[in-house]
């Protein structure tokens, strides 16, 4: 009795022969991984300089992170593992910072999204000087951190001689020294001031891109300008809004300028956020183990959030590309 069936070397050697690839192909195959590089190549070394600015400094700070290194202590310097980790979850100025870190960037975000979206609004309108007008409310945006803060502080919130205190006083109101009893509402505004241009521009930018038809045919149908707002307006600038609390609370986060020359943290550390507590035990307290485990925390943290609010911007992006 005879089989038709193929020895195994045989099926072997026909399955090997086809799906090897022929010269031609090889060829092919070269050239493209050829061009792909000749594209990457001009963008290598500012890969390289970005890695070795950004990941090799974090990298060294994760390492001294694990150790116990105090500076006026070198000779007691020893690796201690994840135990600055638990020292800083216990100390109640770094959970304290950590919530002023929250309320600031929260609260200067929103407000200053919603007046940037009020002044967008009005800006988003044809009047006379509004080139004028728009290049003023940009101004704060521009001004420098640290003279924004003095500009604060001496000027506006100074007990003796400052604005704020002079225009209460017009209607009988006693001064007060605002950085002292109210530190954290003094560097919100000052924040505030600060972001609100940012914000506007932001959001400004997707009101001119909000097709025009749209909104002609919302008024030829009696829609309200409330209305029209609500159900034309908002659901367009959804993408906007979710894109200026994502960078303003990356930015806003990392706040120190402030809160160094309007408070310095105090009253005692009422007002410190994690850049600032970060700074007095790694430069004041010289304690570098537990001021770079606070820094990979904060960095981490950050990165969370960050992520978390790509993916909710993204998928906003893809329902509005699908409808």
């Amino acid at each position: 009795m005879t089989t038709t069936q193929n020895p195994p070397a045989a099926v072997a050697g026909e399955a090997h022969t086809t799906t090897k690839p022929t010269a031609p192909e090889k060829s092919r195959v070269r050239s493209d991984r050829a061009e792909a590089w000749r594209r990457r190549a001009p963008l290598m070394p500012a890969l390289i300089f970005l890695i070795i600015v950004t990941q090799v400094p974090f990298l060294l700070t994760i390492w001294y992170s694990l150790r116990s290194r105090n500076l006026l202590r070198p000779e007691g310097e020893q690796f201690v593992g994840l135990s600055n980790y638990g020292d800083i979850f216990l100390d109640s100025t770094f959970r304290q910072a950590a919530l002023n870190s929250v309320l600031i960037t929260f609260g200067c975000v929103i407000v200053a999204m919603l007046l940037g979206l009020g002044l967008a609004l009005l800006l988003d309108r044809k009047f006379f000087g509004r080139g004028i007008v728009r290049t003023l409310l940009i101004t704060p945006f521009l001004i420098m951190p640290v003279a924004g803060a003095l500009l604060w502080s001496i000027s506006m919130f100074n007990p003796t001689y400052g604005l704020v205190n002079w225009l209460i006083g017009l209607v009988g109101i006693s001064p007060v020294d605002w950085t002292s009893e109210y530190p954290m509402f003094s560097v919100i505004v000052a924040l505030v001031w600060q972001w609100t241009p940012f914000m506007m521009l932001l959001l400004l930018a997707g009101l001119q891109s909000q097709a025009r038809d749209a909104l002609e045919a919302a008024s030829v149908d009696g829609a309200s300008a409330w209305q029209t707002f609500r159900y034309i307006t908002l659901p367009h600038l959804r993408f906007y809004l979710e894109l200026s609390v994502l960078l303003g609370a990356i930015y806003v986060v990392n706040t120190f300028d402030h809160i160094y020359l309007m408070t310095a943290g105090g009253p005692g550390t009422a007002s410190a956020n994690l850049p600032f507590y970060i700074y007095q035990r790694a430069f004041l307290g010289f304690d570098i183990g537990q001021s770079a485990a606070m820094g990979v925390v904060t960095v981490i943290a950050t990165i969370a959030l960050a992520l978390l609010a790509l993916r909710l911007i993204f998928k906003s992006i893809n329902a509005k590309e699908q409808s």
